[in-house]
């Protein structure tokens, strides 16, 4: 069954628009607080459409992605009991609470190792407010640890994603599918584990 092929075609179509940067923008806030989809599926179709501009789209991608965190930060400072039945649907309970107990240990290095994880972030924005972990670390970390990922991420892909394009097209669905088998497996292991 051939789907990541059609889907990376379309994303990287669709990732020259002209209204992309604000796409990234809304997604990048959306995902520090309560969204899914990292802003990676974003940024690297785009970096990769428009080389030029890709330290502009990891910029749009840190901000969005701090302002979005200080959303899920400020949702377990004011109204974790809002956040709490979500988070236990979603499954990411356990997350949430080793998240907790991490940041009652190490604060602000939490923040910083979380931002650049692929750990969701949203899990530990909440966290952080729930466990009043100082605003202006939190920040900080936040623009440390989402800067570094989506920098890279843009740069790695700006520079060499025209010459490594072609051999993507060739194993996308292969790629595609031991990702989605990786993510299952990782979801296994926090519910399980």
């Amino acid at each position: 069954m051939r789907i990541f092929g059609p889907l990376y075609r379309w994303t990287v179509k669709w990732a020259s628009h002209r209204r992309a940067p604000w796409v990234l923008g809304g997604v990048s806030v959306a995902e520090s607080s309560v969204f899914p989809i990292p802003p990676d599926v974003l940024l690297a179709p785009m970096s990769l459409a428009r080389p030029n501009r890709a330290l502009l789209f990891a910029l749009i991608a840190t901000l969005g992605s701090v302002i979005g965190g200080l959303v899920g930060y400020l949702l377990g400072y004011f109204a974790l009991y809002l956040v709490e039945p979500w988070i236990e649907s979603a499954g990411y309970a356990e997350s949430y609470l080793l998240a907790v107990d991490w940041f009652q240990q190490w604060g602000f290095w939490v923040v910083l190792v979380a931002g650049f994880s692929p750990i969701p972030y949203k899990v530990f924005t909440v966290a952080a407010g729930a466990t009043g972990v100082a605003l202006l670390p939190f920040v900080l970390g936040s623009l440390i640890g989402r800067g570094a990922r989506f920098f890279l991420v843009a740069t790695l892909v700006a520079w060499g994603g025209a010459r490594l394009e072609p051999w993507l097209l060739r194993h996308v669905e292969r790629i595609g599918w031991i990702s989605v088998v990786a993510l299952l497996v990782a979801m296994l292991w926090l519910q399980y584990g």
